[in-house]
């Protein structure tokens, strides 16, 4: 059966994987975009010419604080689901631009579900972070920990993004799903994140930049299990839930650049700083709650996942914007 769904960041890293793969099972798309100059407009636009070759998918240009442009979204159609995956993306960024990112990810979140609620929008998915649990030294992070002290603004606004979920879920009986998402990489991952820059830089021969003695350590996630865990959560529980998405192994810095090095062909050139402001030493997912509750079930280890990557950017460096 063919359900409406609507998506916001519809055409950036995660959201064209996701909108790709609703398609692909025979859903109807909605997708909503600003372009946000955070990166380059044409990756975005590569994204959007490849969904829209499938009648299936309809888009509308626009930002999520706009209550006139979400007004005209999809309208007259009904929303069976609203996965919201817009927002401004980075740690450090963030602590560049608290006001700026506030703005865009909880006035326009509440914005978005705000519609939902007018809409009657039975599901709706909201794009965590890892990032919530700020320096939380208990590992693995579950979902009960205790997450009351972001280190970012970019970490802030997610978890005031969750609060705001529970409250229309509390008030209003919508039933959503928060998903904390745990560093998401592949093909089509945005050019400024770790891997990607890791392995411009590494190929070009320039000079990496490590933040701290390389001992820090991420639990990384491959598109095709994030995407997979996305749809999963679409079947979950009435009422409200979060739920981690991640690998659930971790592997240090120097580690990571290890792999990247062995599988571009070309040792990297290292240049040691000081830990950036709002960098955490570990994230690492308890996933057994989104295993039992919504069948998540990761199976992409880092070493597979970075060799994909990688024969993806060698393709896209010969063909277009990366």
């Amino acid at each position: 059966m063919s359900h409406a769904v609507f998506v916001t960041g519809a055409v950036g890293f995660i959201g064209s994987h996701v909108s790709e793969a609703l398609l692909a099972r025979g859903d109807r798309v909605f997708g909503f975009d600003n372009f946000d100059p955070f990166y380059d407009r044409r990756i975005k636009e590569r994204n959007l010419a490849s969904l829209s070759a499938d009648p299936a998918f309809s888009f509308l240009e626009g930002d999520i604080r706009d209550a006139s442009a979400l007004a005209r979204w999809g309208e007259g159609i009904p929303p069976d689901a609203l996965i919201h995956l817009a927002a401004k993306a980075g740690v450090r960024p963030s602590v560049a631009d608290p006001v700026g990112y506030a703005d865009v990810n909880v006035h326009g979140t509440i914005r978005l579900l705000e519609w939902a609620r007018e809409r009657k929008v039975p599901k709706v998915l909201f794009a965590s972070s890892s990032s919530v649990y700020g320096g939380n030294t208990k590992v693995p992070f579950s979902e009960d920990d205790f997450v009351d002290h972001p280190v970012s603004p970019y970490a802030a606004t997610k978890k005031a993004g969750e609060l705001l979920c529970h409250t229309y879920c509390h008030l209003y009986g919508m039933s959503v799903a928060a998903l904390r998402f745990f560093t998401v990489y592949g093909p089509r991952q945005r050019p400024e994140m770790a891997i990607h820059k890791f392995t411009r830089r590494i190929l070009e021969g320039k000079v990496i930049d490590l933040y701290g003695d390389g001992s820090s350590r991420r639990d990384y996630t491959y598109i095709e299990d994030i995407v997979a865990g996305v749809l999963g959560a679409l079947t979950a529980p009435p009422g409200y839930r979060v739920y981690n998405l991640g690998e659930s192994a971790t592997i240090s810095l120097s580690e990571l650049v290890a792999l990247i090095e062995k599988a571009c062909g070309k040792p990297a050139v290292r240049r040691f700083k000081p830990p950036q402001p709002g960098d955490v030493p570990v994230t690492y997912a308890d996933i057994s709650l989104a295993r039992k509750e919504i069948g998540y079930d990761p199976r992409t280890p880092i070493e597979l996942g970075i060799t994909r990557f990688i024969e993806w950017y060698r393709n896209e460096a010969t063909t277009g914007p990366t």
